[in-house]
């Protein structure tokens, strides 16, 4: 598999744009196959619903996958991996539902978040299954105050928080409030998550 990336220096958690992304992919597409390396700052960028299949990031700067725009459709990210994720390495800002299957994560922040204070907020849906997560603060991050709900399987070692519910805000200049952690009926699964 080919490595890409923009020649350029992660920024750390200064969000980017656009500009930034290695790819950017339009409603419908499918990226496969790829690796993403440490020479980037915003990964890949998709604008409606799309396929994320066999790609790894080597090293997160500031979110691996940013899904974008208006649609309520699904989007799919079928094994793959990434690493070293500051925060977030899937982050939801559109509609509609995220499926996530065999993903392999390690060294993260958050696998992945339902946006906290975009100015359009969504009910967004995130279903992960077969997943191996390794040295992370949380793997999944959703606003129940906007119907949010995350179903989740696959295996954790650790991994402090599973499933964290906020309050989510459409107020760009504020920060979402934490309302607690754990099973419930926003968060599915059964805990303990397996070992991996």
């Amino acid at each position: 598999m080919k490595t890409y990336g923009r020649g350029v220096k992660c920024s750390g958690q200064k969000e980017g744009g656009d500009k930034d992304a290695v790819f950017i992919l339009e409603d419908g597409a499918t990226l496969k196959n790829a690796i993403i390396g440490a020479d980037q700052i915003e990964g890949v960028h998709c604008k409606g619903s799309c396929t994320i299949q066999n790609v790894w990031w080597t090293d997160v700067c500031e979110d691996a996958l940013s899904l974008k725009g208006s649609g309520s459709g699904t989007s799919r990210i079928i094994g793959g991996g990434a690493r070293n994720a500051d925060d977030k390495v899937i982050q939801h800002n559109s509609g509609g539902k995220v499926i996530i299957q065999d993903f392999t994560v390690q060294n993260f922040g958050k696998l992945y978040r339902a946006c906290g204070n975009c100015s359009k907020q969504f009910k967004r849906t995130v279903e992960i299954s077969g997943v191996k997560a390794s040295s992370g603060k949380s793997l999944v991050g959703i606003n129940s105050n906007y119907g949010d709900t995350a179903t989740i399987s696959g295996c954790a070692s650790s991994v402090k928080e599973i499933c964290v519910e906020y309050e989510g805000t459409d107020n760009n200049d504020k920060e979402p409030k934490k309302k607690g952690s754990g099973p419930s009926n926003a968060c599915k699964y059964k805990e303990p998550l397996a070992t991996c």
